[in-house]
């Protein structure tokens, strides 16, 4: 099967091979649809990044959270909040550390396709981790090319059919009624390649009222159309219906039971139903002068049931049952080009890009668990257009530049089809951005790269964040987007089994996007604008193969992360403070064992700081160090392969909090972890030969 270059929606940050001193030019950042060969993908590019490979996206784990693969990077918070029903809880160097459900300020896509919205929500439950061959993963001012809300990106690369068919199941059981199990077929048919797989994952949940059931399938076919053009389908298909939702714990109610459900959560019965499909086409060919022109379009429907611990019938409240049922779709065209400007190398890339989102929400009231009489009623539309030009420069053999700018528009409109007065909610919001971003690396040896860059950012407010106004009704205009100026410098250690990556950044935002003042009655979030915040650190990864067949591996974050200015609506100044959500510390660490024969085992550690709960730092989350241990044995007799595996987490039993809602509703924060649990499964595969 053919390789061929993919875009998303830039078309550009992750960066194809290094520049060697040998080398007259950089590559500029082409991606992949059909995989690639990305050990060195991003060893040239000047800002901090993550690869993580198949063999640590699902390392003899559940296989169905992203929080399992990506806490291993560093400046990346990625945590398992045991509530189906909010998803995994992410954010990237304090970006997206205030979202209470969902992923906000770090943009999310699978093969070319966004998985964030126009209006910057993503939904991390759509990555296809069984179908995953890598995950990258950027941070810094590069990150902000890729447009509104991209604090940090995360990219899934999907693995290419494999040449033989192949069929091969993946089951595991686990503590509180884990199960799933998921069966997966590849294989290359002529000129069509064909990868697909469903799943379903059942759980009791670890707390009270957490109970989930979830359904995925996916299928990508990849079509060599000619020497020149390649076709790639992706379908994907989500359903997750009737997910408990045992809602936040506040302090007195975790000392007292630690797995219970909030007592609203079982009288109104809070719960999550979400199906989601999306299909995506994406079509590369090269010209006779070999420039790549790409052209990607996307679309898909989402319907969302929610109902919340309150009746929401209230003049203003807009119902305690939310139902949203969302259209979406886009696409881009892109167009790279190698040439020469005053005898120096350049590769440009050139794009303008489309997203659309249409979704109808309702309120209605909550009868204690039944959706009751109409509240809300109104028609919101996100409209998203943004153009990029971003080159690479070859100036010397050790010297590379990287320079790019995106202008992006988003328009935010609602219709309200409730109120007939005369003076209903509807009204929009038009929010312009350009974003430039530079970045300069030295090859100081083969083994060595330092780099430097700058860039700045901006993120605009979701529709779930304009949902709802401090007082009265209607969508929140008032809030603003949040801006931010990013700086970094780092290097990038290769020397024979030692890999290093460092990077101190320093980040100031203004009108950082933080959730307001709570209603102690309802679960229902509002958001304003703070000041100023700014956040500076050291993020540092180390990988080190030893003797005896052991590898170790370490990822350190440092991240000080304060408000310089910041007055709520009550009056309370917040300057000074620490943003909640956003512990100072983070580790992981890694010792593994793999010897040859098919065994391997690991150590694994994992450990955050104190973190705050609260925008008025009074309420507080205590540092932890949780030990997790994994083994596996792969064993191969003729075109069968058997793979047993198990692991065991939280070895010394702790009671930790594993994530917070920031600024929670009637002072329910946190969302603790559960003692020591297990997991054991089996995979089993057959390819014809």
């Amino acid at each position: 099967m053919t390789q061929i270059p993919r875009v998303t929606t830039t078309l550009l940050l992750a960066l194809a091979g290094p520049a060697l001193a040998a080398e007259s030019s950089i590559k500029l950042p082409t991606q992949t649809i059909l995989g690639s060969n990305p050990a060195t993908a991003a060893d040239a590019l000047p800002s901090a990044s993550s690869h993580v490979d198949s063999n640590a996206i699902s390392p003899f784990s559940l296989g169905a959270n992203l929080s399992e693969s990506l806490q291993r990077v560093p400046g990346v918070l990625a945590l398992n909040r045991q509530n189906y029903a909010q998803d995994v809880q992410i954010s990237a160097r304090g970006f997206g550390a205030r979202a209470q459900f969902g992923v906000r300020g770090v943009r999310l896509t699978q093969d070319g396709i966004p998985l964030t919205m126009p209006d910057g929500q993503g939904q991390p439950a759509l990555f296809d981790l069984d179908g995953m061959q890598y995950i990258d993963v950027l941070r810094g001012p590069l990150s902000a090319l890729y447009g509104n809300a991209s604090g940090g990106i995360i990219q899934g690369y999907s693995a290419p059919a494999p040449l033989n068919p192949t069929l091969d199941n993946r089951s595991a059981v686990g503590s509180d009624g884990l199960w799933r199990s998921r069966l997966k077929y590849g294989g290359q048919h002529g000129d069509l390649g064909i990868s697909s797989n469903i799943s379903r994952l059942e759980t009791d949940g670890y707390r009270d009222h957490s109970q989930a059931q979830r359904d995925l399938a996916n299928l990508r076919l990849d079509w060599d159309i000619d020497d020149a053009s390649t076709l790639t389908l992706l379908l994907n298909s989500l359903d997750q219906p009737e997910t408990q939702d045992p809602l936040g714990l506040s302090a007195a109610a975790l000392h007292e039971d630690r797995e219970q459900a909030v007592a609203r959560a079982e009288q109104y019965n809070t719960r999550k139903t979400v199906r989601h499909n999306q299909a995506g086409v994406n079509y590369q060919r090269t010209l006779a002068n070999n420039d790549q022109l790409t052209l990607l379009v996307y679309g898909g429907e989402r319907y969302v049931q929610q109902y919340l611990a309150f009746t929401g019938d209230d003049p203003f409240a807009g119902g305690g049952v939310i139902e949203l049922d969302r259209r979406f779709g886009g696409g881009e065209i892109g167009w790279l080009r190698d040439t020469q400007l005053l005898n120096v190398p350049i590769e440009l890339a050139a794009g303008l890009t489309y997203g659309y989102q249409g979704e109808g929400r309702k309120g209605f009231v909550n009868n204690l668990g039944r959706k009751g009489d109409l509240k809300r009623d109104e028609f919101n539309r996100v409209d998203s257009k943004e153009a990029y030009l971003i080159s690479t420069w070859a100036l010397t053999d050790q010297w590379s530049l990287t320079a790019g700018v995106r202008h992006s528009r988003v328009e935010f409109e609602s219709e309200d089809d409730f109120l007939s007065d005369g003076s209903d909610d509807s009204g929009s919001a038009d929010y312009r951005q350009t974003t430039p971003a530079l970045g300069i690396s030295y090859q100081w040896s083969p083994a060595l790269t330092l780099y430097a860059a700058a860039g700045q950012g901006f993120e605009t407010p979701t529709f779930q964040e304009l949902a709802y106004r401090p007082t009265g009704s209607g969508l929140n205009f008032a809030l603003q987007p949040s801006e931010s100026v990013n700086t970094e410098i780092g290097f990038k250690l290769r020397e024979g089994d030692t890999r290093v990556d460092a990077a101190l950044f320093y980040t100031r935002v203004n009108d950082e996007i933080v959730t307001g003042v709570e209603q102690a009655t309802t679960d229902r979030s509002t958001y304003a604008n703070a000041g100023k915040s700014t956040r500076r650190g050291l993020e540092l990864a180390l990988e080190q193969r030893l003797p005896w067949d052991l590898n170790a591996y370490l990822a350190y974050t440092y991240l000080d992360a304060k408000f310089d200015q910041y007055s709520d609506g009550n009056g309370d100044d917040f300057s000074g403070n620490y943003l909640p959500g956003v512990p100072r510390h983070s580790l992981y660490a890694e010792l593994a064992w793999q010897p040859d024969g098919g065994f391997s085992t690991a150590l694994e550690a994992q450990s955050l700081s104190k973190r705050y709960a609260t925008d008025d730092n009074q309420a507080t989350a205590p540092g932890y160090a949780a030990f997790n241990c994994r083994a596996g044995y792969r064993h191969e007799l003729g075109d069968w392969a058997l793979e047993p595996f198990a692991r065991l987490d939280n070895l010394t039993n702790k009671e930790y909090i594993g994530s917070l809602i920031v600024n929670g509703a009637g002072a329910r924060y946190y969302e603790p972890a559960p003692e020591r649990n297990w997991l054991v499964g089996i995979g089993v595969q057959y390819q014809w030969r």
